[in-house]
């Protein structure tokens, strides 16, 4: 199965023949807490050495880290071969602020976002937490609205000729949004989400990504809603290994999932920390293998800053060869 860099291309149909070592993955981190990005960097060679589609870096709630999001964005754009792809949130941007950030990836030559409504801050209470953008609907069409003010051309240098530039179109930008198969927590009803994704394709996003889930059939059902509604952009499942039961407790808080008893229980059992983290993979790799075979156009990893789980994921379910030696990969 082929996947066009564009992120632009459909769903294969479920009963279509997949070469799981051709199934397209990404992996997503965070910035780093502290100034030292060395660990992280090191982390960042090892999925990039694997051949991820993208790498996504989180903007932090609030803003809190934008700086150090665009410091981890440009080394994988300098020191790798990897798209990078910037997160960004209405929550706690106005829209001036978000033009401004937006207008700084691009000149850092960043062309891949993924547009956020984004989570309330802790202490918002139940009262209004949004600015002047309200959606990621509305973010997406500013993403864009900021592209198109820039030249519609690019001029880069021709080797060998001093002076010399090559003019090209310039690239279009990518935008990626969030989708949720079991629903969003402040979802209103059951087709609210499927109608907020029918939104952001409308304002311009290019793919879908899902919040986690736990059982294939969640994203599998997802898609065939949002496909008889009209959603025609390529819906990525979002993966996570779980690995302890501290883990789960802490994404179910964030998330509203419902408890995977079945793996709940797996974990809490488990004496040793090697076997948790062994259940996890097998876990996530069968869900790998299952949403792969149900039809979805590749699979989106949560990496928690650490390459080797999220790898041996791959590994486990099909999509990644045995790992080599890290090769050394020349700064572009």
């Amino acid at each position: 199965m082929s996947f066009d860099p564009s992120l632009g291309v459909p769903a294969p149909e479920p009963s279509e023949s997949v070469d799981a070592s051709s199934v397209p993955f990404s992996f997503e981190l965070y910035p780093p807490r502290s100034d030292s990005s060395e660990a992280l960097h090191d982390t960042v060679r090892h999925l990039a050495a694997a051949g991820p589609q993208f790498i996504s870096v989180t903007y932090g709630a609030g803003g809190s880290t934008g700086g150090r999001s665009l410091e981890v964005l440009r080394f994988i754009r300098e020191h790798t071969d990897v798209e990078p792809l910037a997160h960004l949130t209405c929550v706690g941007n106005t829209y001036a602020g978000a033009t401004r950030l937006i207008r700084e990836f691009l000149d850092a030559g960043i062309l891949s976002f993924l547009a956020l409504r984004g989570d309330p801050p802790a202490d918002a209470g139940d009262g209004p937490f949004l600015g002047d953008l309200e959606s990621a609907a509305q973010l997406v069409q500013l993403i864009d609205r900021v592209q198109a003010e820039r030249a519609p051309y690019e001029e880069q240098p021709v080797p060998g000729a001093p002076g010399a530039v090559r003019v090209s179109p310039r690239r279009r930008v990518r935008i990626a949004v969030a989708a949720f198969p079991k629903g969003h927590p402040r979802s209103a009803h059951r087709t609210q989400d499927v109608e907020a994704l029918l939104a952001k394709q409308a304002a311009g996003a290019t793919v879908a990504i899902t919040q986690l889930f736990f059982h294939a059939d969640d994203y599998l059902a997802f898609v065939e809603r949002a496909r008889r509604a009209g959603v025609t952009i390529p819906i990525l499942p979002g993966i996570m290994p779980i690995t302890s039961p501290a883990r789960l407790n802490r994404v179910l808080e964030l998330t509203g999932e419902d408890l995977p008893s079945e793996l709940a229980i797996a974990l809490e059992v488990e004496p040793t920390a090697e076997g948790r983290r062994e259940i996890g993979i097998r876990w996530a790799a069968d869900l790998v293998r299952d949403v792969v075979a149900g039809g979805a156009p590749g699979v989106h990893l949560y990496a928690f800053n650490q390459h080797t789980t999220v790898l041996t994921v791959l590994e486990a379910a099909g999509l990644l060869r045995p790992r080599a030696a890290l090769p050394t990969r020349p700064a572009r």
